[in-house]
């Protein structure tokens, strides 16, 4: 489908990548992976055709089709989720506005037996036929399906788009991709702004899409359950393994022990060679051996071993003041947005140095609560901090907030006071801005660089409870993991919004479940959380809480089974009936179009047969919209 050869890019006179070389078939879903800055966006974009490369060639089959996830987007403001969804049918709504334009002139004319009559039957029949051809009677029921697992209700479908979050247009703007088929989908980023049960519904989607797959992601999990191959940008080099992530670590690591072992090996051998030479040389007898070896010796190939990219940002939270033993305590809080209740009469009480995880699916309120406490919205009820409590807040989306025309170091120097003015430059330093890279406009910068810059700008400010939410969006594996260390190690307290458990694991020790407006309190670590519940992980634990609320949770035996059963078998059978009805109604409208294609003026003479023909495709459309509803209640009976 491309083939990329011989690929490079730089800036500013330093290569980004150079010389890289790999292919993208049918079939294959990449994960692309590498530290942040590494230019995992930048070859999405070339790939797509939005950027230009330095030296190097792209391939690609005759009307290949390229579908593009950006991580920042615009929208046309005035338009609903489903107008904006629509968007993606260009096709579709261009047969719509014909087949309206024809029908309108039919129902004004009167001259029945003139040719131009006559004519606009045949160009609506040719143009229905090109409708059916691209999903016209389709369209709509999948537009809707593919939202709703993306998360939307029905009743966010005629809501203006301006009314939703930079996540939820994201969404929209995702939703559009997969509707439209296209050979090649390059995804930069998209569970970020997901909740896990639109991540599980998008791991489904993928692995079975049978076009090609990119995607740019740092949640190991997706990587794992979606891709089967793992191309590494480091320094400037690729290293694709047809794996899995966490299996491609494993081969990576093998590949490198082995190319250790073999140098190693090779080294002793020209140590031993170089002794040999230098010994023959001493002698007029033995001048033309050591000449000898020199040639052989100038033939070995040099074994070399691939580097690693281990520079990471050092990270420490250092503690202002010292509070009072409670720091935070909430009294019959509740908050709502309009008619939805998110919380309500929630109680809770964070004491000094406690290391607190909010977890839960996505709307149950972890962020809310989170955003009241720092005081950043209203709500009912009573939340009062302890003496001397200083709080530092990373909200989910903190990285939106930073001004793109500033450059890197401006944006520090604005945020800071005089006491850390001076730090400026060591703190940009500690999360790899270093040199030149202070110069770069924050526009300029990755998704995971922005979010080290929202980072590094936290450390300005005193403060001695910290309170983060989904601080990992954008950041690669291993600053990944350098903040998980510097959260642990923090003195005060902390209070972390998280649904990834490799990141919280070890962190925190106590946690409290969100669910139904309420919390719940489990004193333990995330392990102990699980446990308590009997889960192996978070996804299974908020996938539980979406089986609850939908009430689709198998029954365990019984008479409940037995209706299950029932329904089960029912919906089997209307099902097969219905698909049976499809089918002969399909095979009809087939024969009519096939008349009027061999005899038109002789059929259409035949009385009734245009009202029978528009009767049987719009009964097909009914029979479809039903097949659709079918289908869904059998998915969500498992």
């Amino acid at each position: 489908m491309v083939n990329i050869h011989n690929l490079s890019v730089s800036f500013q006179g330093e290569y980004l990548f150079e010389g890289i070389t790999f292919q993208l078939k049918a079939g294959d879903r990449v994960g692309l992976v590498g530290k942040n800055g590494a230019g995992k966006s930048t070859l999405l974009r070339i790939i797509s055709g939005e950027q230009e490369f330095d030296t190097g060639q792209i391939a690609t089959d005759k009307e290949i089709s390229i579908g593009f996830l950006k991580q920042d987007i615009d929208f046309v403001k005035g338009r609903t989720v489903l107008e904006e969804s629509y968007q993606a049918f260009t096709e579709i709504k261009k047969f719509e506005k014909q087949l309206e334009d024809i029908n309108t002139q039919l129902a004004e004319r009167t001259d029945y037996e003139s040719d131009g009559y006559h004519q606009l039957m045949i160009d609506l029949n040719e143009v229905q036929h090109q409708y059916e051809i691209h999903g016209g009677y389709n369209y709509q029921g999948e537009t809707e399906r593919i939202l709703q697992g993306l998360g939307f209700r029905r009743e966010d479908f005629e809501k203006l788009t301006d009314t939703f979050s930079g996540g939820w247009r994201m969404r929209i703007e995702l939703a559009k991709l997969l509707l439209q088929n296209h050979d090649i989908l390059l995804l930069d980023e998209p569970t970020n702004h997901l909740d896990i049960e639109s991540i599980l519904w998008l791991e489904e989607f993928l692995k079975s899409y049978p076009g090609a797959v990119v995607l740019v992601s740092h949640d190991k999990m997706f990587l794992d359950h979606v891709t089967n191959r793992t191309i590494e940008i480091s320094l400037g080099k690729i290293y694709d393994f047809p794996k899995p992530y966490s299996k491609y670590l494993v081969l990576r690591k093998e590949l490198r022990e082995q190319q250790l072992a073999t140098q190693k090996n090779q080294q002793k051998q020209i140590e031993q060679t170089e002794k040999l030479i230098e010994k023959f040389r001493a002698k007029a007898s033995k001048a033309s051996m050591a000449q000898s070896l020199i040639k052989k010796l100038d033939k070995i190939d040099r074994i070399e071993v691939d580097e690693d990219d281990n520079s990471v940002m050092s990270l420490r939270f250092p503690v202002s003041i010292t509070p009072g033993k409670v720091v935070v305590t909430v009294k019959h809080a509740s908050k709502s947005y309009g008619d939805k209740e998110v919380l309500k009469n929630v109680d809770l009480l964070i004491e000094r140095d406690s290391k607190t995880a909010f977890v839960g699916q996505n709307g149950q309120g972890k962020s809310t609560l989170a955003k009241m406490i720092v005081g950043e919205i209203p709500f009912q009820g009573k939340i009062d901090l302890g003496h001397n409590v200083q709080i530092g807040y990373f909200a989910q989306n903190q990285a939106e907030y930073l001004n793109g025309s500033k450059t890197v170091e401006e944006t520090m120097i604005d945020a800071a006071d005089e006491k850390t003015r001076p730090r400026v430059r060591d703190i940009l330093g500690a999360f790899l801005f270093r040199g030149d890279e202070v110069d770069k406009y924050v526009r300029v910068l990755s998704g995971g660089e922005r979010n080290r810059l929202a980072l590094a700008k936290l450390l300005l400010q005193p403060f001695n409870v910290l309170v983060m939410d989904e601080p990992t969006n954008h950041l690669d594996i291993k600053s990944k993991n350098v903040l998980k260390e510097a959260l642990k190690n923090f003195p005060g307290t902390l209070i972390v919004v998280s649904h990834d458990r490799d990141f919280l694991q070890g962190m925190t020790n106590k946690v409290y479940e969100f669910k139904d407006h309420k919390i719940k309190e489990y004193l333990g670590d995330i392990d102990y959380f699980l446990e308590e519940r009997n889960l192996q992980n978070l996804r299974e634990a908020e996938k539980k809480t979406i089986s609850n609320k939908k009430e689709i949770e198998k029954p365990a035996g019984g008479k409940e089974n037995y209706e299950q059963q029932k329904k089960l078998k029912s919906l089997q059978n209307r099902l097969s009936k219905t698909e049976s009805q499809v089918h002969t109604l399909e095979k009809e409208i087939k024969e009519m179009d096939v008349e009027l294609a061999v005899n038109y003026e002789n059929t259409m003479r035949r009385p009734n047969f245009f009202q029978q023909y528009e009767a049987k495709k719009n009964s097909l459309q009914q029979l479809m919209k039903e097949w659709e509803q079918i289908t869904i209640q059998l998915e969500e009976l498992g």
